[in-house]
This record gives structure tokens, C-alpha cells and sequence, in this order.
């Protein structure tokens, strides 16, 4: 008997444990889920990208993009990544992203190494922070775990934060999938890398109000005179241009320095800074303000990236490893 009392409490802190981990790993992503199942897997990811981006730097901020939309539509499964009529990748907002090559040739590779271990919403989330260290910004551990969905509707992209939203509305949307203001500022500082189509900021440079030069009078008069040359009212409207003057290739705080001079190059962009209840955020990222400390664009960057990339996670029965990635299995 007295064995046996000594073995029971053991029997049972056993039992607790095993239900306990399973728990946690069935709730979700956790760093280092492939650590034992595809150990080079991060590897992969991160070899894979460098070679593309060294023939077309492009596509770091492309994969940035792409992990953004995919998550805020039915949440970051992958589902950004389906080719077909009426997916996702067909919508207008996404018609502009790039980078679709990088996850297709990383899920190759993962496929030979370890075939249907690793998912394709994960390489998506490991893709888009390498391609943050890769523009020299700085790296964060990326949960994974996640499963790849099998819906994929381009109705649904209406969620996606606009280039013409006003705050209240961007609030909105990121508060629907659990993300606060801050969250929103810091990840659309996202834009201190890549460009943007003249088509999409083309309309804030002549004719949008009714008076004056019809500018958008948030627009510095310096750069405003700059971004007309660059794009005419006739002029090619798939022409790029910085979203982050002076570095649009370097990740760093200098994209919240240009709002604070008018030289956002989007609309929704620019009002971050002249809508009160994200000022505050925009000017925090560049010093103290009044009796609020700093912040870290690098640290914050990466937290509301680990914050974002759990939304909607699929895991167990919920989704699939896709063995490629722009096609349900």
C-alpha cells in the first residue's frame, strides 16, 4: 500500500502533464513546432528567400504584404496563396502582390526534406519576417503550427484594410480581429518597405478637393510638386514609388518621420497622423511624447506581427498541409 500511495499522485502529475501539453499544442502555434518533425524547415525558408531576393529585392516587401492580407481574411491559413476563379488572389486589393514564387519553391524544397509536415501558412509567416531582417530590420521567433485552410473566396477581401479608409474604419476592421490601435500604427509602418502604384495615390494630387491647387492639403507643397512629376494625371499609373521616402528599401522608424512632414504617400497612411487617436503612436515611434516613453518600432513591430499571425489559426482537423501550396489537397 505504501507503494502504491506514492505512485498514484505520480500516476495523476502524469496524466495532468500529457493533458496539459496537448492542450496547449491543440490551441495553437508555439515556436519550434517543427523542431523535431522538419528541423531545417526554418532554414529552408529563410535559404530560399535570400536566393530570390538577391535577383529581385522586391519580393521582401511583397511577402510582407501577402501574409498581411491573407491573415486578415479568414485568418492566416494560406488561403492567399489558392489559385482559381473568385479566390482570393483574384480580388483587386490583391492584384498587385508578389512573392507567390518564393513560397511555391520554399514548399518544394520542405516537401522533399519533409514531405506534408510543414505548412504552407507557416512558410507564408516565416517568409514575411525573414524578408523583414533581409531589408535590415530585426528578427522576432515565429510561432508556428498553423494549418492551411481549404476556403478561398474573393468576396471575403473586404475586410482588408483600404487605401482610402479613414482611421475610424482601419480601427474597425483591425479591432474585428483582435488588434488594438497601437497594432494597427505599428504594422502599417510596415510600408518603411516597398512601393506603391501610382494608381493607387494618383487621385490626392490634383483634383482632390475643390479648391486651391486641388491637392490633398495634407500633402507637404515640397513633395506634392515631387509625386506630380513622378505621376502625371496621363501618366503610367503601374509606375512604383516609395512608400517610405529617402528608404524604401531599409526596414526602420523613418516612414512615422514622413507622415509627421506630410510625405505619406497613401491616404489612409497619411491620416495616421493627422487623426488624434493615432498621433500619439506615430509620434512615440520617433522619441517620448509628454509623459509617454518611446517606443521600439523593431520590438513593437515584431510583437503585433506574432499577434496578427494567430489570428484564425487552423490546427488538428480545422485545415490541412497542402502539398502545394496554391491548391486544396
Amino acid at each position: 500500500m505504501e507503494g502504491f500511495s506514492i505512485q498514484i499522485p505520480y500516476l495523476l502529475v502524469l496524466l495532468f502533464a500529457l493533458a496539459t501539453s496537448a492542450s496547449v499544442q491543440g490551441q495553437g502555434t508555439r515556436v519550434g513546432f517543427y523542431s523535431a518533425s522538419c528541423p531545417r524547415a526554418e532554414f529552408i525558408v529563410r535559404s530560399t528567400l535570400q536566393s530570390h531576393f538577391r535577383s529581385n529585392p522586391s519580393v521582401a516587401p511583397g511577402l510582407l504584404r501577402m501574409h498581411f492580407h491573407d491573415c486578415f481574411v479568414q485568418g492566416c491559413d494560406a488561403s492567399i496563396l489558392i489559385n482559381g476563379p473568385s479566390t482570393e488572389k483574384t480580388a483587386l486589393p490583391n492584384s498587385l502582390l508578389r512573392g507567390y514564387e518564393v513560397i511555391d519553391d520554399a514548399k518544394t524544397k520542405l516537401e522533399t526534406e519533409c514531405p506534408g509536415v510543414v505548412s504552407c501558412a507557416d512558410i507564408l509567416a516565416l517568409a514575411a519576417r525573414d524578408s523583414v531582417v533581409l531589408s535590415n530590420g530585426r528578427s522576432w521567433s515565429v510561432p508556428t503550427g498553423r494549418k492551411d485552410g481549404r476556403i478561398s473566396l474573393a468576396s471575403d477581401t473586404s475586410n482588408l484594410p483600404g487605401f482610402r479608409d479613414s482611421v475610424e474604419v482601419q480601427k474597425q476592421k483591425f479591432s474585428d480581429l483582435g488588434l488594438n490601435t497601437q497594432d494597427l500604427v505599428t504594422l502599417v509602418g510596415g510600408h518603411t518597405i516597398g512601393t506603391s502604384a501610382c494608381q493607387l495615390f494618383r487621385y490626392r494630387l490634383n483634383n482632390f478637393t475643390t479648391t486651391g491647387n486641388g491637392a490633398d492639403p495634407t500633402i507637404n507643397p515640397a513633395f506634392l510638386s515631387q509625386l506630380q512629376t513622378l505621376c502625371p494625371p496621363n501618366g503610367d499609373g503601374s509606375r512604383r514609388v516609395g512608400l517610405d521616402t529617402g528608404s524604401p528599401n531599409r526596414f526602420d522608424a523613418s516612414f512615422f518621420t514622413n507622415l509627421k512632414n506630410g510625405r505619406g504617400i497613401l491616404e489612409s497612411d497619411q491620416k495616421l497622423w493627422t487623426d488624434a487617436s493615432t498621433r500619439t503612436f506615430v509620434q512615440r515611434f520617433s522619441g517620448p511624447v509628454r509623459n509617454l516613453p518611446g517606443l521600439r518600432f523593431d520590438e513593437e513591430f515584431g510583437r503585433s506581427m506574432v499577434k496578427m499571425s494567430n489570428i484564425g489559426v487552423k490546427t488538428g482537423t480545422q485545415g490541412e498541409i497542402r502539398r502545394v501550396c496554391s491548391a486544396i489537397n
